[in-house]
């Protein structure tokens, strides 16, 4: 057998430690693992060549037997294991298969990658994404099941009226899944704000190898509305109140997001751009739907567009009033 420099294959020297010599072998192994090479005999072959190496190098025994009889070493192991000898334990050997020089490997079990390398090391957590339970099959050792992985999650924009806000809708939606359609009934709850996502579980991308399915996320734009006003949860609205009932006071009729309305009481002298304020007639909290704001009544003064000969006369006798000193 020709001899092996084992220290050039990990690229260190003789006089490297074991934390040395387990860096450097964590750091190639890293780049040259047949399975991130996928094809490529050439990183197969360097791979073995420094698990070979590692086994040797790590395992003190080993390398003072390597370091002692250069390259004879290997015929002395092999003529101390003819003699009975146990194979020594651990080592890169038990977990790809073969001693070095063979032409396999095998995937570490994740019980193995952490005697390996412990529960805190990056490379270890390197190891467990792509051995850890899946991934395609090995060169030479068992299958492995392809990783699972959650679906994506998507949103979606949904134009919602004030009044659907209020009362909350539902919305029928289609999707595509798998090539297929699929419809999709989502709750949109009373008092939803601007800019809010509304969850649907499970109705976004379609996981892959058994990996659940995304979340579909509905991000609600509501529209501006013609009359009320959103604050929060208060409301606001403008409500017209002719000249003479603001004068006299009277009532006044307030229109509300649920459709019907409320008789606000206008006392005299009511100027314009008053606010009254109508507890719990404004937008329910989510969830809460007894939580709810107030509705703000701003009086707008209406001035009539036009006059009888009777309203004229009246007007004139006020403001002949009025002039009075």
């Amino acid at each position: 057998m020709d001899f092996k420099d084992y220290y050039a294959a990990l690229g260190v020297t003789k006089q490297a430690s074991e934390a040395d010599i387990k860096r450097a072998y964590r750091k190639l192994a890293r780049k040259y693992h047949p399975d991130l090479n996928p094809g490529d005999k050439a990183a197969e072959a360097k791979f073995k060549e420094i698990n070979e190496a590692n086994e040797v190098l790590a395992d003190p025994e080993k390398r003072r037997k390597y370091d002692e009889l250069g390259a004879n070493w290997r015929q002395y192991e092999q003529a101390q294991h003819d003699g009975g000898a146990g194979a020594a334990p651990g080592g890169w050997s038990a977990h790809f298969g073969g001693g070095p020089g063979g032409g396999t490997y095998r995937t570490m079990t994740p019980e193995e990658m952490q005697e390996m390398f412990g529960d805190g090391d990056p490379f270890s957590d390197f190891f467990h994404t792509f051995f850890g339970g899946g991934g395609p099959a090995s060169a030479g050792g068992g299958t492995r099941a392809a990783r699972s992985q959650r679906g994506h999650d998507v949103e979606h924009p949904l134009d919602l009226t004030l009044e659907e806000a209020f009362t909350g809708t539902t919305r029928r939606l289609v999707t595509t899944r798998g090539g297929k359609e699929r419809t999709v009934d989502v709750r949109i709850p009373p008092g939803v704000k601007d800019g809010a996502r509304v969850r649907a579980a499970g109705e976004g991308g379609a996981g892959r190898s058994g990996g659940a399915s995304g979340d579909l996320y509905l991000v609600v734009h509501v529209l501006p509305h013609p009359r009320f006003e959103r604050r929060g949860q208060d409301v606001y609205v403008k409500v017209a109140v002719p000249v003479t009932t603001a004068v006299l006071g009277g009532e006044a009729s307030v229109p509300t997001l649920s459709g019907s309305s409320l008789r606000l009481k206008v006392p005299e002298l009511t100027g314009a751009g008053r606010v009254f304020r109508l507890r719990g007639h404004g937008m329910p909290a989510v969830g809460k739907a007894e939580d709810k704001g107030d509705l703000y009544a701003t009086v707008e003064v209406l001035i009539p567009s036009s006059l009888t000969p009777e309203q004229r006369a009246h007007y004139e006798a006020l403001r002949k009033l009025d002039e009075k000193p």
